[in-house]
């Protein structure tokens, strides 16, 4: 019993930071900036045409594993699909039937992400998981048409979860991000240096980044950047200095490496880290602003921690996964996605496929051409394009009642280094499956050049 006092003092404090009511300012405009950049998201993709190269063109896709039955729409389907996906981005924006346009958008922006994985992107995955942050939080509750409409919905204030989860998701990605960099290609500058030399042409910069101290610079700024950015961004000290080099880092990374929304929004998650009164003043002079002391717990108060908390036990597991997983991840990919893995590798190499009728022995290499883009190709120098392009091979003949052996020699080089098997050319690829949590053993073994 002495420790009953100590007990219910913790759960104090606990229920203090998570359930204290604070001015809503940052959400509130995090909502409008955050509604605004999933409309271009949406929008841009059918005007600069990835739309039309990732999902109308292709005659198949590369789905997440198990996820097949997702398909794009046919015809041009899917430019209807992302034009309707922009225009809920901008009721998000107005606040307009706010918790309808949210969960709708993250319904349509998830199942496009795992509807194709060609053009997979570490910041895709992000955005689902803020789409579904945002489906919770009370976003709409101020400056908002919904309020507007519905006077009985304003309110001033949030619970100071919101503010607790952005810090510790957005700690969670840079972190790994920074983590995942230590490695030797990376710290010798290897990487970078391929990375740039695909933007020789750019106009000004071209020359000047492929420098060698240009390479050396993005491999050190790049960890130190993400491994400081939220304590310094938190630390009252340093927020502002941080902050100004973010506009900086983000800027660079938009028009050097052209990854979408994803530095505007990284700008946006800032109102987060400076004190509201500050975001109140600056962006939305509402009056009052809340100064309370309030703790409004929610009934389910345990059931919403336990949520919490294994949120974010996942979101720390994730990442970690390939370490249980034999063989290295630069070679396998297994436990590479949905880890913050950003931009590390490089990889090249010549595939081609083969199949042997077994009924008249003939073999033919089939016309990759009459299957895949160019950018999808690209996807056969990984263990799971393999599996999912032979499966679908095997359908087809499946259907025509042909039995049939696959074969594949996929030579693969990782950042210029010397290519090497990926699979046994003599494997028949008709006898493999795929194991969704461990290691695949048709994967040749890791060549020793990349076993670091």
């Amino acid at each position: 019993m002495k420790y009953l006092p100590e007990i219910t003092l913790r759960f104090y404090k606990m229920n203090k930071l998570l359930f204290k009511q604070v001015d809503n300012s940052p959400l509130i405009v995090f909502r409008v900036l955050f509604g605004l950049l999933i409309a271009l998201e949406a929008w841009g993709a059918i005007a600069t045409g990835w739309v039309k190269r990732t999902l109308i063109e292709p005659q198949f896709t590369f789905n997440f594993i198990g996820f097949e039955f997702l398909q794009p729409l046919p015809g041009n389907g899917m430019y209807f699909y992302f034009a309707i996906m922009g225009l809920f981005g901008v009721f998000v924006m107005l606040g307009f039937k706010y918790r309808l346009s949210i969960i709708a958008y993250t319904l349509l922006w998830t199942s496009v992400y795992l509807m194709q994985k060609t053009s997979y992107n570490n910041h895709y995955y992000l955005l689902v998981l803020l789409l579904l942050f945002m489906s919770i939080v009370p976003a709409h509750r101020n400056f908002s048409l919904d309020t507007k409409l519905n006077p009985k919905l304003k309110s001033i204030k949030m619970p100071n979860w919101v503010v607790v989860f952005i810090i510790v998701q957005l700690w969670i990605v840079y972190n790994y991000a920074s983590l995942a960099k230590l490695y030797p290609d990376w710290l010798d500058g290897t990487f970078p240096r391929i990375l740039m030399s695909s933007r020789q042409h750019f106009w000004l910069v071209g020359d000047l980044l492929q420098d060698y101290w240009v390479h050396m610079s993005i491999s050190y700024v790049g960890i130190l950047f993400d491994l400081l950015v939220i304590p310094f961004l938190l630390w009252k000290r340093t927020r502002k200095a941080m902050f100004i080099f973010s506009i900086f880092f983000h800027l660079f990374n938009s028009f050097i490496l052209h990854i979408g929304i994803f530095p505007y929004m990284s700008l946006a998650f800032t109102v987060f880290f400076f004190p509201k009164e500050y975001i109140n003043r600056k962006f939305l002079k509402f009056k009052p602003f809340y100064k309370g002391n309030e703790i409004n717990a929610p009934k389910q108060t345990k059931l919403f921690k336990i949520g919490l908390g294994l949120w974010f036990i996942i979101q720390l597991l994730l990442p970690v996964r390939h370490h249980f997983i034999e063989r290295n991840v630069f070679w396998t990919e297994e436990g590479h996605r949905l880890s913050w893995r950003m931009m590390l590798r490089s990889k090249g190499g010549s595939v081609s496929f083969k199949v042997k009728n077994l009924i008249t022995g003939k073999t033919d290499y089939v016309k990759l051409n009459e299957y895949l883009t160019e950018k999808q190709k690209r996807t056969l120098l990984k263990p799971d394009g393999i599996y999912q392009f032979t499966q679908h091979l095997k359908k087809e003949y499946k259907e025509k009642e042909i039995p049939v052996e696959i074969y594949a020699r996929v030579r693969v080089s990782l950042n210029g280094r010397k290519p090497s098997y990926l699979v046994d050319p003599q494997l028949d690829l008709t006898t493999i499956e795929w194991d969704y949590f461990f290691h695949n053993d048709w994967i040749e073994p890791t060549p020793d050049s990349i076993d670091f």
